[in-house]
């Protein structure tokens, strides 16, 4: 018989499965209409016997929290407040308002319940770029797995609709990939065989058949989520300042209950405890702190999540505080402001050299640098090197390469590389834009001209920044002054510096933080593999266009996961929007329950002022906070 019961019951159990919203919900239903009928009814007895069964009903698994935080050492929360406030009620014979105060705190926690449950979907859904299989060619059949079993190097296939599970490059097919859930660009970008393809983008197009280039856990979707996830352990000022403040305000506040109904009963003449400790209770309802510990961290998990969406990763909520500080904004050049797609334009040899020969001593001895330069002069070259003919390659930081090619040494760089070595050369042309100088056994054999363009969206970017506050905007780069001076010019920066090696680039960083105001913050800008130091040393390493790189992901506190400089004024507006919110969630609770604290102390506030100043003003702070995840204009 017992068993019979017990699987009815489990089944039943089973039956009516309902979330933790929807038994508050429950809760809510149910204490309400005992409240109501308790109010209804005139008899005594009834009538209280009501009460206590919708305080049940209401309080039950709050007093339980309570009792068991008491136990556990963690004696002041909400739930002991709220305890503390009921049960005190009905013991001097305000039985309506003891419930009152389960009824609307649980009201409230329904309505937090679902502001926050709403701010964590959204940014679920703008990050809903994980994905959940992937089509593998293994034994001439294709295979539907989990990603996490893909191996580096096997073929993927992605069909029309589908998410790229792992980065890839195409070798069948083309079409059109969304990548607005990483990039926060609407327009699809058209890939075809050799292009690569990121994790959590959608092929929107046709068929496509790709090698994959690392492992899922590695692959771009992961890291993103792996940061957007971990961003809530770096908290800024104001997210630390509430969790230090929650500490030793609540104990304060009990203590401070403890005197209002002690102390004027035994002090001044004709005052009863049946009043002072009304307002005792009244005043800890008052002094709950959950809008502050709540909606300011929510405030910076909404801005957070409104940059992913705008296609700007935020490393944790201290940098969107430093963003707002922002002052000085140093911008990396190449890569950064310039598309940083080189293209060999002229070569000039010297005397005895031929255009062939100097190329293809130039392109040997950088065959083993990933340089954009390097990458062009290869492309010039219109094949891959042959390594066998390459050996002892080095280089020399912010100068060149040193290689030996069939036997000979050949030196590619810059002017510097050439004054190095002690090589004389014939200069280029001020107006000839990036030069790579070529010396053959310690002969010089020539020049190569390169060239880059200015980005179409570096200029409003300059523009932007300064219209948002920005004070000092410079321009860093280990280019050559002449082509320096050239994008400074077009762009509208005055601060240049140009030929500066890496650790020069770091030194000029360290000099202009030291010239900074103490609230000021210095954000650098850059590709995030050449300038990983300096990414480090700033105030705020921004990596500009390092979506696909584990150096920039690595070495940056925020990445931009497009080549579009402007995003840097997005990020700021954030940052600045994110912080006013957080200040005024702050601002407006502290003297909204100060004032209502002092009117209960004084007897001129009521429970139900009291259950407004702490469930309304809680409800009124998250939705404000929810702002952040609004897009700036």
């Amino acid at each position: 018989m017992d068993r019979a019961v017990k699987t009815t019951v489990g089944k039943l159990s089973e039956r009516i499965r309902l979330s933790p919203k929807q038994w508050r919900l429950a809760q809510i239903v149910a204490g309400g209409a005992l409240y109501a009928a308790a109010i209804l009814i005139d008899a005594g007895a009834a009538k209280l016997s009501l009460y206590i069964a919708a305080l049940a009903v209401l309080g039950g698994n709050i007093i339980y929290k309570a009792l068991r935080g008491v136990l556990s050492g963690e004696l002041f929360d909400e739930n002991f407040l709220m305890s503390i406030a009921a049960i005190g009620a009905f013991a001097i014979g305000e039985h309506s308002e003891g419930v009152a105060v389960m009824l609307f705190y649980q009201v409230g926690e329904l309505c937090q319940s679902w502001a926050v449950d709403r701010s964590r979907r959204s940014i679920a859904a703008l990050m809903d770029i994980r994905p959940d299989y992937a089509n593998v060619k293994r034994g001439g059949l294709i295979v539907q797995v989990d990603p996490s079993e893909v191996e580096a190097g096997e073929l993927i296939v992605i069909k029309p609709g589908e998410r790229v599970p792992i980065d890839a490059v195409v070798v069948e097919g083309s079409s059109m990939v969304d990548t607005v859930a990483l990039t926060g660009e609407s327009v699809p970008r058209e890939v075809a065989v050799g292009d690569t393809i990121l994790s959590g983008s959608i092929n929107a197009g046709g068929l496509l058949v790709a090698r994959t280039e690392k492992l899922f856990g590695e692959s771009t979707a992961s890291r993103i989520l792996e940061l957007v996830e971990n961003s809530s352990e770096k908290k800024s000022r104001p997210e630390r300042f509430i969790t230090k403040f929650a500490r030793w305000y609540t104990p304060v506040i009990v203590l401070l209950a403890a005197l209002i109904a002690t102390l004027p009963p035994l002090f001044i003449p004709g005052a009863g405890f049946s009043e002072w400790i009304y307002r005792a209770l009244t005043f800890l309802v008052i002094s709950c702190p959950c809008a502050l510990v709540i909606s300011v961290p929510l405030s910076f998990f909404g801005g957070i999540g409104g940059a992913s969406r705008a296609g700007i990763l935020v490393k944790g909520g201290n940098y969107l505080e430093a963003l707002a500080k922002a002052e000085t904004v140093v911008f990396d050049k190449t890569g950064t402001l310039t598309r940083g797609v080189f293209e060999v334009e002229k070569i000039v040899p010297a005397a005895g050299v031929t255009e062939r020969e100097l190329l293809d001593y130039a392109a040997h001895a950088e065959a083993y640098s990933t340089h954009p330069i390097s990458q062009s002069l290869r492309k010039a070259l219109g094949r891959e090197p042959d390594s066998a003919r390459v050996s002892e390659a080095r280089e020399v930081p912010g100068c060149g390469v040193v290689a030996v090619v069939d036997g000979k040494s050949v030196a590619v760089g810059n002017a510097k590389l050439m004054a190095q070595l002690g090589i004389e050369h014939d200069p280029a042309p001020d107006n000839a834009g990036t030069v790579v100088y070529a010396a053959l056994d310690g002969r010089f054999v020539g020049y190569i001209q390169i060239g880059d363009t200015v980005k179409a969206d570096s200029a409003a970017a300059v523009t932007g920044l300064r219209k948002s506050g920005v004070k000092d905007i410079v321009m860093l780069t280990g280019d050559a002054e002449p082509v320096a001076k050239k994008v400074a010019a077009q762009l509208g920066i005055e601060n240049v510096r140009a030929g500066l090696l890496p650790e020069e680039k770091v030194s000029a960083v360290e000099e202009l933080i030291c010239k900074n105001p103490r609230s000021g913050k210095l954000v650098f800008v850059g590709d995030g593999i050449n300038d990983a130091p300096v990414l480090a040393r700033a105030d705020v390493g921004v990596a500009m266009g390092g979506l696909g790189s584990d150096a920039a992901i690595e070495a940056a506190d925020v990445v931009i996961m497009n080549d579009e400089p402007s995003k840097l004024v997005s990020a700021i507006k954030i940052s600045r929007k994110t912080m006013r919110v957080a200040k005024q969630n702050i601002a407006f609770s502290l003297c909204v329950k100060f004032a209502i604290l002092l009117l209960g102390a004084l007897g001129l506030a009521s429970m139900w002022a009291a259950v407004f100043a702490d469930v309304g003003v809680a409800l009124i702070a998250i939705l404000h906070s929810l702002r952040t995840m609004k897009k700036v204009s």
